[in-house]
């Protein structure tokens, strides 16, 4: 059926007549598709989209003809309708929008849209099926159906289902897609294992040798339908023999979902093949939460790795651990040191498996087992851990809220809590009334930060990613966590049949990072895990609420304040391996030999850049930003005494500089030479060009790793095209008998330039400087 997409709008604070826009006389009558508010200097306008067929459009201009025949009347006619109406138009896509106006779609990427279908002739879908065939776009696997709509999921840009508003009068309103958490979740045991099905038919898993991410938790289940394909029995693991591998609590199991699929609700709702490209391991750490005692923990966390290496020796692998001391009944001196940041046994622990070393865990410290033997560097990532309790000023609870051990181990990806999930769900009953507590792209009520930590250690969480939201009660005195205020994941089948729940908070998040560096290593299986790590971060940017909040903070101190809370920001897959044509990533991996054996610091190492110089000299005066990221794993001290002082625990440091546009290599070699006897004396120190870095080099040297971020200009960064990386003191400087040096200390650098808002190619003349081959399109 032929027609157009009207909308009407209301006069401000007036409701329009919907009764007299809906008629439903006859066979073929206007009908009322979508109705929002929307607001506009404080206030609200009613606009509602009408479907009119071809034919029709005479209902309504009869009745403004019958409202202007008797307009001198005290009460014309039609008047209800007329009165409230102050302008008519064409309805376009975002008329058509009945979530919140903030939410509709920006930019013309593809994403998925909920496509509400009014029924009519029982080939709703079909047709809709066959646009997006030719249009490109994709239709999700399953249809939801009420007493007069269907509701379909599409992935497509906004100009392609612009178009398919044109062409089908099926569409009756489109909303941002809830329907993976909130109802899937819901839904009865019998209907979620057709979802589950139809997925694993979808799904091919990677192969046997392709890298991995290894859930340390409460085990997983292994006959999972969505895992078992990805999870081999011989590579589910237990710590204790005596726990058996059988499943008594289902985290274990959640985690495994968002660590293999990243987005279990997009893959379940999908129409399309998915091809994994990263298999799980697992390994129970713990039956259940609160049964390890908390001098444990670094013990079974050494068994946990050598469990699994010992299995598959040669697999690259990526060590999802989203558990946490403090909930379990850590006191005393060990709480006191969580609070400040310090080392504890359990952190120590994770800091030296991931510079390779075997341990024996002991009251006094730790004893390395192989300190002399060739090392096999690990990626942990670890859970910045939650806030129990919520109120209004969340993020001022969250700051004082200290991240939960071992998050603040110094070598490991300590992944934060943020949420984009603000709507909530209409087919999920008792919340009317309530709204999200946290904003779009804000800190997840759930995630704690470093801001309570000393300044001297690490800053954590070093990223952020979804990891829900909470709801506010009207009256603000209850707090609720929604299903769609949550993300889908499988379930382990212990109390019911379900195959699909949903889970929240740095959990959730933490498993989303083993998926994304799980991912990196499958992309490129030769990178050193400090390499991975340091990609995550440099790979993350700050959300528009998080940007804000920056832009405000006038002083560096404030801004390393919201560093604590936020880490980097939000990581990204694409950007963390791909270089755009105006955004340029180098990466340099390299060993560097920190001290001679008698004290002092011997070597720095210089990296000569292939910048474009002549694209950059051309840009000229154009703003440009460089951005640096140091990464590197610390032997931390094994005798516990050294865990107070940040160069008492880790065994070396490292720091990067850039040269000036000024100095000779020989000119910027002795300002190293400066700096870094500086630092040994704990000096402070002067950089001239501190004011232009966004932290600047005295906020950015706690833990062991770096980033900062440079605005300049584009003719000023091509004449910096040499960075330096040297040491500065630790405890092998101090105990001789005991350093390393000789053997090297590995280090990843990872560099990129960004030329926003500029047409022009930065990546081709590297790539070619390098030797990397370049496509030419013809």
């Amino acid at each position: 059926m032929d027609g157009i997409y009207v909308r009407f709008e209301s006069f401000p604070d007036l409701d329009l007549a919907l009764e007299s826009l809906d008629p439903r006389r006859g066979r073929v009558h206007p009908e009322l598709r979508a109705v929002r508010e929307v607001t506009v200097d404080d206030r609200t306008f009613e606009q509602a989209v009408v479907f009119i067929p071809d034919g029709q459009l005479g209902y309504f201009l009869g009745r403004i003809e019958a409202y202007l025949a008797t307009s001198t009347n005290d009460s014309p006619r039609n008047y209800k309708l007329i009165d409230r109406i102050q302008s008519i138009g064409l309805a376009s896509l975002e008329e058509l929008w009945t979530d919140p106006e903030a939410e509709f779609p920006t930019g013309d990427d593809a994403v998925w849209w909920e496509v509400w279908l009014r029924r009519r002739d029982g080939h709703e879908v079909e047709r809709l099926k066959q646009f997006s065939e030719a249009a490109g776009a994709e239709v999700g696997a399953q249809t939801l159906g009420f007493s007069d709509r269907l509701v379909v999921l599409v992935r497509a840009s906004r100009t392609q289902l612009a178009r398919a508003v044109d062409v089908l009068d099926d569409i009756a309103e489109l909303r941002r897609p809830k329907e993976a958490a909130g109802l899937i979740a819901l839904e009865p045991a019998a209907d979620q294992a057709e979802w589950v099905d139809q997925l694993a038919a979808r799904t091919t898993a990677a192969s046997p040798t392709a890298p991995a991410a290894c859930i340390v938790d409460t085990g997983v289940h292994q006959a999972h339908p969505l895992l078992s394909g990805s999870l081999h029995p011989d590579d589910c693991h237990t710590c204790d023999p005596t726990w058996g591998l059988g499943v008594r609590h289902g985290h274990g199991t959640e985690m495994a979902g968002l660590a293999l699929y990243g987005d279990v609700g997009a893959a379940v709702v999908s129409g399309g093949p998915i091809h994994l490209r990263h298999r799980l391991e697992s390994v129970k750490i713990m039956q259940r939460p609160g049964t390890n005692p908390p001098h444990l923990w670094g013990a079974l966390t050494a068994t946990a790795t050598s469990t699994v290496e010992i299995q598959a020796p040669t697999r690259r692998r990526a060590f999802g651990m989203a558990l946490s001391a403090e909930r379990h009944g850590t006191e005393g001196a060990e709480a006191e040191r969580i609070m400040l940041g310090q080392p504890t046994s359990w952190s120590a622990a994770v800091d030296a498996l991931a510079a390779g070393l075997g341990i024996d865990v002991t009251e006094d410290g730790m004893v390395f087992l192989d300190e002399d033997e060739e090392r096999e560097r690990r990626l942990f990532l670890l859970a910045a851990g939650n806030v129990d309790t919520f109120e209004d000023g969340y993020l001022e609870r969250s700051d004082v809220e200290p991240v939960e051990d071992p998050g603040q181990a110094w070598n490991a990806l300590t992944i934060g809590a943020y949420t984009e999930a603000v709507t909530f769900d209409d087919h999920e009953l008792g919340h009317e009334g309530w709204t999200p507590l946290a904003p779009n792209g804000e800190l997840s009520p759930h995630s704690r930060t470093s801001v309570p930590f000393h300044r001297q250690w690490p800053a954590k969480p070093d990223v952020v990613l979804e990891g829900g939201n909470v709801a506010r009660s009207p009256n603000g005195s209850t707090f609720d966590t929604p299903y769609a205020f949550q993300l889908l994941t499988t379930k382990a089948p212990i109390h019911d049949a379900r195959l699909l729940t949903v889970t929240c908070a740095t959990s959730a998040a933490t498993a989303q990072g083993a998926h994304l560096a799980a991912s990196i290593l499958a992309e490129y299986p030769s990178l050193w895990p400090e390499t991975v790590r340091a990609l995550v971060v440099h790979s993350a940017e700050w959300t528009p609420a998080m940007r804000a909040r920056f832009d405000a903070e006038r002083t560096r101190q404030g801004r390393v304040v919201l560093f604590r809370r936020y880490g980097m920001g939000v990581p990204d897959l694409a950007r963390a391996t791909r270089s755009a044509t105006d955004a340029l990533t180098l990466i340099a991996e390299d060993v560097i030999h920190p001290f001679d054996g008698q004290g002092r610091m011997p070597e720095m190492t210089l990296h000569d850049l292939p910048w474009p110089t002549d694209v950059l000299d051309d840009l000229g005066g154009v703003p440009v930003r460089l951005r640096i990221t140091l990464s590197y794993f610390v032997d931390p001290n094994p005798a516990r005494r050294g865990w107070q002082r940040r160069y008492r625990y880790a065994s070396h440091g490292l720091r990067f500089d850039v040269r000036h546009p000024t100095e000779s290599n020989d000119d910027f070699r002795k300002r190293i030479n400066q700096l870094a006897l500086a630092e040994e004396e704990h000096r402070p120190t002067t950089h001239s060009d501190a004011a232009e870095w966004y932290f600047g080099p005295e906020q950015r040297v706690a833990g062991s790793l770096h980033t900062d971020i440079w605005h300049g200009t584009a003719a000023d960064l091509a004449q910096r095209g040499a960075i330096a990386v040297y040491p500065v003191t630790g405890w092998w400087k101090e105990r001789p008998n005991r350093d390393r040096s000789e053997a090297g200390a590995r280090y990843s650098l990872i560099v990129s330039i960004e030329t926003p808002g500029q047409d022009v190619d930065i990546w081709t003349p590297v790539a070619m400087e390098v030797g990397v081959p370049v496509v030419i399109e013809t």
